[in-house]
């Protein structure tokens, strides 16, 4: 017989998962969920794939900064171009979320999205973890992996509601998470269509749409899903307005998240340089989501170890 979730251990972790989806699935169950309205949404960073010491995205865009530099000698001088040319990560996301938008306006837009797509799968087929030293898309919780396929096979639809940038995530999130295209909402910049050398083309343009964190999520959710979730899982505060709109609902709800305590396999950390876990930990008690910690949940985190 096959085991379910054999990444998780047994206890109350997974058991919540387990009684919930029989619960949501099971007909004349009163809490039956027909398949169309099973929405479960995903965070990215920190829920389904590693975050510390710095997001997946950070790391890409300060590549793209350092291989961009020779056509702008301007950044040798200019913050936050010059710390990152340095190797001085820290002053550069000190600038905080100012400076990390002008960081990626410099590196993802004056492309076609075909460019950058391109641009991205290049980068990620080479670029690895600097402590691990696996690539990133080996970085990725087979937990969370089992999660989601365990989900689909009971007629629920996947999607990512993410803070990192959708046409980043997008080329790479079918083949590793399973999840299409059309199912990844995340924070995105302004595109423009255009007519180049006879041809037909989007372009980025250096202007933030969307920032897809904290009262963003559920805003994403209506206007790209327009359903309510029945089911969240995430690991931060940027996750808490997700969380809160999904259990919210009438009928049976799922709200989880992923807690970092484990320092050998992974990283232990609540706050890190990328946000924090304090309010959503303490509303979980209130609401009663489902606490998952990596050290005393998970019995493998990622597939090599």
């Amino acid at each position: 017989m096959t085991t379910l979730l054999p990444s998780w251990n047994d206890g109350l972790a997974k058991q919540a998962i387990l009684d919930f989806v029989a619960q949501v699935t099971a007909e004349p169950s009163p809490a039956f969920v027909p398949p169309g309205d099973r929405i479960a949404v995903f965070d990215n960073d920190g829920t389904l794939w590693c975050e510390y010491p710095m997001y997946v995205q950070a790391f890409f865009v300060f590549d793209r900064i350092r291989a961009l530099a020779p056509q702008h000698p301007e950044w040798q001088i200019q913050a936050p171009f010059a710390s990152v040319l340095k190797g001085d990560l820290n002053a550069a996301l000190a600038g905080g979320e100012h400076a990390l938008v002008e960081l990626v306006m410099a590196t993802h837009a004056g492309m076609t999205s075909d460019e950058f797509t391109a641009i991205v799968k290049d980068w990620l087929a080479t670029a690895k973890h600097p402590t691990t030293q696996k690539l990133f898309t080996e970085m990725v919780y087979q937990p969370m992996l089992e999660l989601l396929d365990y989900l689909r096979s009971h007629d629920f639809k996947t999607f990512i509601v993410s803070g990192g940038g959708i046409e980043f995530m997008r080329p790479w999130a079918e083949r590793v998470y399973g999840i299409p295209p059309e199912q990844v909402i995340g924070s995105s910049i302004k595109t423009r269509f255009e007519q180049r050398e006879g041809k037909p083309v989007i372009v980025r343009l250096p202007e933030l749409l969307f920032f897809d964190d904290k009262e963003g999520k559920p805003a994403a959710i209506q206007h790209y899903i327009g359903r309510r979730p029945i089911a969240a899982f995430g690991n931060s505060d940027g996750d808490l307005q997700m969380l809160q709109w999904t259990t919210a609902g009438s009928g049976a709800s799922l709200g989880l998240i992923v807690r970092h305590t484990d320092g050998d396999r992974e990283f232990a950390y609540d706050t890190s340089a990328m946000g924090s876990l304090k309010q959503a930990l303490i509303e979980s008690e209130q609401q009663g989501w489902v606490v998952v910690g990596m050290q005393k949940d998970w019995n493998r985190i990622f597939a090599w170890q």
